[in-house]
């Protein structure tokens, strides 16, 4: 069956904090399960989604709305997968990454993780600058400004729970749903000529562009990673038929959320080509300026008000989201928690500082290129979250029955073989455009660009490649109840023997001889040093999810030797191991240090230095070195 563990939960704080089980009834069920498809559907009707829509529909009428169906049924079946992830696994996106990849593959998957975050949070700073701006006409760099607040405002509503959350979430999207549906009352659009756009069609380059920022912006990376961690807010029957009825539940959740996230993205595409390309406006980039059209053309000065605050309300809710995103990002790749504050704060910056500096350089009108620019990145990195997620739901031994099928497992593919092709072809138009216009940084695209993009390209042919032809995915740091040898064969020569051990399938032959050595009549300390970069510069006061799984490991270490009669207690140490094994062993007046010889290499030993030559040097005692 399926491989869970219980030590790496996904947003702690909220994890299984609603109850679903003994819930009679389908409408009660359906209940308790509603709520996250909520939370992740905002980010398909954010600020950046209007850009796109608005550029769409103003320069090319309806043609483009199967572009949106298109999205819409690709991230229904998307976001089913990552909540079959997290229901079945007990892992968010992130964290499954984390298992399965070697670091050199993790580390850019992060890093491409938190750009997508960023460009989104630009989507949101962007809206609210703007929502502002037309509302109350604050200046946008002032509304930009005020942006960095906001974030941290709305991070009270979380400690609230997890219901609330979703409550409010909830009435934002009433929100903006009611008032687009008013202007397409106001707009009254052909429905015949609606219908049109629905056939597939990409009438030039221009359309191409626009088309994969509607994909970027419909089927958003971090919404991934959110989604496969939001279902596990539930506590559910862990048994077959328990997670069966959380994945039902779950699909439909996610269908009427999606759907009605389609209907909004359609009515903002509808409105635009209702409104301005009917009447020859056909290079609206701009929200301002459909903002300030759509009085005249609608002959209401309600429709613009109802925009403004619907904008506003975009902006706000998928700030929430991101901010959550973020968190389980970091916390599943780099096993590194920190205070939400901080963590919302940090993201928020990096996406203000773009925004500020385009107004500030270029002029309020450029922030409509710079929203569709945002949503064309998501797209691009989109196709390195949606790879290893089919991967892992694949996969028949991690699912076990709730493995997908053929069927679907196709349909994956497919969706995400258009999302990488339509983005190769744009980087493709966009290097050769560079190349033909020549200019001066020509060097730059040649030695900077296109190296760059072939990374990506490797990057990508490995995590498509990896898990057909490895045998062996690299296992969760959680000792298995198994490690531990039953029985051992006795030598009381030394007293008191310091153990190190990193959590990993060799710890068995490190405490299997240290504990042939002493016997059980000796004492026995266990160390573990979390090394991690906040480790080394905070260490005690560092608060991080890799510390706290590190003593529950070091506590069921503890637990299964003293049940087999030997004097066992641990130590958790921060910082450098050179430095920290040899404290601990002198604290503990050992007489014997074992070690693994399974440490860092390479790299990590530039940065934390070779751990067993330069313990062996500070420790005054024999040091057995276990291969």
């Amino acid at each position: 069956m399926a491989q869970t563990t219980s030590h790496t939960k996904s947003l702690e704080d909220v994890h299984s904090s609603v109850n679903t089980i003994g819930k009679k009834g389908f409408l009660r069920s359906l209940l308790a399960f509603i709520g996250p498809a909520y939370l992740v559907s905002v980010g398909y009707m954010d600020p950046g989604n209007w850009a796109t829509d608005i550029a769409a529909g103003s320069g090319f009428g309806y043609s483009l709305i199967w572009v949106l169906l298109m999205s819409n049924l690709i991230a229904i079946l998307l976001q089913s997968h990552c909540a079959r992830l997290g229901i079945v696994r007990g892992l968010d996106l992130a964290q499954a990454s984390k298992a399965a990849f070697p670091g050199f593959v993790n580390i850019p998957l992060y890093v491409l993780a938190e750009i997508a975050i960023a460009a989104t949070d630009l989507a949101e700073v962007l809206g609210l600058a703007i929502g502002l701006n037309l509302l109350f006409g604050i200046p946008l760099l002032m509304g930009v400004s005020i942006a960095v607040l906001d974030a941290l405002l709305l991070l009270v509503i979380i400690n609230f729970g997890i219901r609330k959350m979703e409550a409010f979430i909830f009435s934002l999207v009433f929100i903006i749903s009611a008032s687009f549906f008013v202007e397409i009352f106001f707009a009254q659009p052909v429905a015949a000529d609606v219908l049109k756009g629905f056939i597939p069609a990409i009438p030039n380059d221009i359309a191409l562009y626009i088309a994969i920022g509607i994909i970027g912006a419909t089927v958003m990376p971090h919404n991934l990673y959110l989604h496969s961690a939001l279902v596990q807010t539930r506590k559910i029957d862990p048994s077959y038929e328990g997670k069966k009825k959380a994945l039902l539940f779950n699909t439909i959740d996610s269908t009427i959320a999606l759907n009605i996230a389609f209907l909004v993205n359609a009515s903002i595409l509808i409105l635009a080509g209702a409104v301005f390309f009917k009447n020859g406006y056909f290079e609206i980039t701009e929200i301002q300026d459909a903002h300030g059209l759509l009085a005249p053309l609608l002959g209401t000065q309600l429709a613009p008000i109802l925009f403004a605050v619907a904008l506003i309300a975009a902006g706000q809710c998928s700030t929430i989201t991101g901010t959550l995103a973020g968190q389980i990002v970091m916390e599943g790749y780099i096993h590194l928690r920190i205070t939400p504050w901080i963590r919302r704060m940090l993201t928020r910056i990096i996406a203000v500082t773009p925004a500020f500096l385009v107004i500030w350089l270029k002029g309020e009108e450029e922030t409509g290129e710079l929203l569709i620019l945002s949503q064309v990145i998501l797209s691009l990195q989109l196709g390195f979250a949606v790879v290893p997620l089919i991967h892992f739901v694949s996969d028949k031994e991690k699912m076990g029955k709730f493995a997908i099928g053929i069927k679907t497992k196709i349909a994956s593919w497919l969706a995400a073989a258009i999302i990488i092709t339509l983005n190769a072809k744009l980087v493709l138009n966009f290097i050769f455009s560079l190349i033909e216009s020549g200019g001066p940084y020509l060097w730059a695209v040649y030695f900077i660009l296109i190296p760059v993009v072939l990374a990506a390209c490797l990057l990508m042919l490995y995590i498509i490649i990896h898990p057909f032809i490895s045998s062996k995915s690299k296992k969760l740091r959680v000792p298995h109840p198994e490690i531990l040898p039953i029985q051992f064969e006795e030598n009381a020569q030394f007293k008191r023997i310091a153990i190190t051990v990193d959590f990993s399938d060799k710890d068995q032959k490190t405490i299997s001889r240290a504990l042939t050595t002493g016997g059980k009549k000796s004492s026995y300390l266990l160390i573990h040093v979390v090394e991690s970069a906040g480790a080394i510069f905070m260490e005690k006061d560092i608060a991080d999810l890799e510390s706290g799984t590190d003593t529950e490991n070091l506590k069921r270490y503890t637990e299964a030797l003293t049940k087999q009669g030997y004097q066992v207690t641990y130590e958790l140490g921060f910082g450098r191991r050179s430095k920290v094994i040899p404290k601990a062993v002198k604290q503990f007046n050992a007489d014997l240090l074992v070690m693994g010889t399974h440490g860092h290499r390479g790299l990590k030993d530039l940065l934390f230095g070779e751990t067993i030559n330069a313990v062996r040097h500070k420790i005054g005692i024999p040091l057995l070195a276990v291969k």
